[in-house]
C-alpha cells in the first residue's frame, strides 16, 4: 500500500520547512556556542564552527594528521591545512612529528584547545539530551520510519553530490 499523494505533498512541504529551519539553526549555532562558552569560562575561542569542529575531531582522535582529519570531516586537505594553521597560530593545537616519519605532521590539542573541546562536548551533550527528550514522544515503529526516511534522504543526497545523475 502506497501513501496518498496528499500525504506525500504534506511530507515534502514539512521537509522543505525543515531544511529552512536547519539553515537558521546553523547560522545561530556559532552564537549559541559563543554564549555557552562564555558561561563556561572561555574568554577566547575560534570564531567559526569549522574550526571548532576541527578542534573536536583532533580531540577525539589525537594525534591525528591532516589527511585523516580531512577524511573524518569530509573537508578538503587544503581547508584543514588553512584552518589548522590558524588554530596553531592562535594556540589551540600543537603540531608534532613521529620519530619514524619527520615529514608527516600530527595535531594534538593544547590546554587552550582542550578547554574549547570540553565546552563543545558539553554543548553537544545538552543538544543531544534535548533531541532525545523530543524523540521520547515517538513509538518504536515511528522511530524506525523516521530512520528509514533519513537514510533515504541521505543516500539520495550523497548520490546527488557525487555526480550521480540518477533522480
Amino acid at each position: 500500500m502506497h501513501p496518498s499523494e496528499g500525504l506525500k505533498e504534506l511530507l515534502y512541504d514539512r521537509f522543505i520547512h525543515f531544511l529552512h529551519l536547519a539553515e537558521q539553526i546553523s547560522s545561530t549555532e556559532t552564537e549559541e556556542f559563543a554564549d555557552f562558552a562564555r558561561v563556561h569560562g572561555l574568554t577566547s575561542f575560534p570564531s567559526n564552527l569549522t574550526a571548532i569542529h576541527i578542534i573536536d575531531c583532533i580531540g577525539k582522535n589525537e594525534p591525528i594528521n591532516n589527511t585523516s582529519t580531512a577524511e573524518k570531516m569530509n573537508l578538503s586537505k587544503a581547508s584543514v591545512t588553512n584552518v589548522s594553521t590558524k588554530l596553531h597560530k592562535d594556540g589551540y593545537i600543537k603540531r608534532s612529528q613521529m620519530n619514524d616519519n619527520k615529514k608527516e605532521v600530527y595535531f594534538s590539542l593544547s590546554p587552550k584547545g582542550r578547554h574549547v573541546f570540553e565546552v563543545h562536548a558539553m554543548l553537544h551533550e545538552k543538544i543531544k539530551r534535548r533531541f532525545f527528550d523530543d524523540l521520547n514522544t515517538f513509538s518504536e515503529p515511528e522511530l524506525q520510519a523516521s530512520l528509514k526516511f533519513f537514510h533515504t534522504m541521505l543516500n539520495q543526497n550523497e548520490g546527488h553530490n557525487s555526480g550521480d545523475s540518477t533522480p
